[in-house]
């Protein structure tokens, strides 16, 4: 059946409310018209938000891709990370004038698809490529399907992880024979491990985001731990809360303790996390993968793992970059096949992008011997099993209402300034008035 797009009012509208949700003010982008490829070549448009390492990582798969297909003109854009790139991609796929082919948060999904900005892949193309579901994870490519039609592909999975300092964790006893971090399970080994690493360097053993302007690194911490407990925070169709208080609050309280009794860093933005890390002021550091090119340049003694199991289950709190279709008004053609040959090639070169600390989400990469090679990258890529995402809900995702909100009252908890007890208080207060905001975009079809 035909599916017709939101006007132009009402998705400047539904922008808007977008940016209030998030409190973030974000202004609306026009698009042009497509023009036809020339010299005869088919036209690729490619959007993408990756800058810094991944930036040099992509552009690098980019240009590798373009020497390949020298038919294909590929026109990559580099918009601005968070709610602008989001803003202008519901823009573009509202009027049907959007690139052939984009990058999208997994988590985001829900914002987009359900309401017809985005155009379901053709599973035929993908397969004539070599790309199947069962080249995936099942619940990753799970969540990139709406009302039994492929919206989302995934290219990774990017999770919280534990960076060590290996010097520092030698000299506190945490190293194996090989030179490996021991295996931590429990509230109770995590907590000596850091009282070790403390000892070694006078200083606290971890160093995580705590504050700042637009923090979401407390939201991560919390879902993380909370996630090993079992927990949920929404229901399936993301109407009710469902967190399980005293769950919630055995996290909380412990995240309120790292800091309280001087474990981890009680005030450090982003930005102060990694360079007291890098320092070698603390022995441990849990953020994203993303970081391992910031480290690498350094000189940095460090190695990676997974962010132990202290709640009961060994999962982490992870979002996925996946490969969309904005949607265009009479999809089809030589540029459509174009875009499903791209993504496929992405794939099979996913091991490339896999420098920059990601997990491929195509599992054939993960057994790549390049793939293994990459050191400590490959080391916790067991990890793509356990990956916990955003509830699935409009407003979740990366850089979303929802993890800006909560990350603003988790900060509370580690710096001191709320209580477990009323930081769940007020996630419930938050989280109601998520809930009860209309989706920008209209009802899900």
């Amino acid at each position: 059946m035909q599916q017709t797009s939101p006007g132009r009012r009402s998705v400047l509208t539904g922008l808007g409310a977008l940016a209030a949700a998030g409190s973030l003010g974000v202004g609306a982008f026009g698009c042009a018209a497509p023009t036809g490829a020339g010299a005869g070549g088919t036209r690729l448009r490619y959007w993408h938000l990756f800058g810094g390492g991944d930036g040099v990582n992509m552009q690098a798969m980019l240009d590798a891709y373009s020497t390949s297909h020298p038919g294909i003109e590929l026109e990559a854009s580099t918009l601005q990370w968070g709610p602008p790139y989001y803003t202008k991609l519901g823009m573009a796929g509202a009027g049907g004038r959007a690139p052939e082919v984009a990058v999208l948060h997994l988590a985001r999904l829900p914002g987009f698809a359900p309401r017809r900005l985005l155009d379901p892949f053709d599973l035929g193309m993908l397969a004539d490529h070599g790309i199947s579901a069962e080249d995936f994870p099942e619940d990753l490519w799970r969540r990139g399907t709406v009302d039994g039609r492929q919206y989302a592909v995934p290219l990774d999975t990017h999770p919280m992880v534990l960076y060590h300092n290996t010097e520092i964790c030698e000299k506190a006893g945490l190293l194996d024979s090989d030179g490996k971090l021991k295996p931590i399970q429990g509230v109770k080994e995590f907590t000596d491990a850091l009282r070790a690493a403390k000892k070694v360097t006078g200083q606290p053993g971890l160093v995580t985001e705590t504050l700042g302007s637009d923090t979401i690194g407390p939201w991560r911490l919390f879902a993380t731990f909370y996630s090993q407990t079992g927990g949920t925070v929404l229901s399936p169709d993301a109407d009710r809360i469902t967190i399980d208080d005293t769950k919630a609050l055995e996290v909380l309280t412990y995240m309120r303790a790292l800091t309280a009794d001087g474990l981890a860093v009680r005030r450090v933005n982003y930005n102060g996390g990694i360079g007291v890390f890098s320092a070698g002021r603390t022995g441990f550091l849990i953020n994203g993968e993303w970081e391992v090119s910031t480290f690498k340049t350094t000189g940095l003694p460090f190695s990676m793992s997974r962010i132990p199991n202290l709640f009961g289950r060994a999962s982490v709190f992870a979002d996925s970059h996946t490969f969309v279709l904005p949607h265009q008004s009479g999809r089809g053609g030589a540029s459509n096949a174009a875009a499903h040959a791209f993504v496929a090639w992405m794939l099979r070169h996913s091991v490339d992008w896999a420098k920059g600390g990601h997990v491929p989400a195509y599992l054939p990469a993960l057994e790549e011997p390049d793939y293994l090679a990459l050191q400590p990258q490959s080391a916790y890529r067991s990890v793509i099993d356990d990956v916990a995402l955003d509830p699935e809900a409009w407003f979740s995702g990366s850089a979303s209402a929802l993890e800006l909100e909560l990350g603003a009252v988790f900060s509370g908890v580690l710096t001191g300034s709320r209580t477990p007890e009323n930081a769940l208080a007020e996630t419930r207060k938050r989280l109601r008035r998520l809930i009860d905001t209309p989706p920008p975009f209209g009802a899900a079809v």
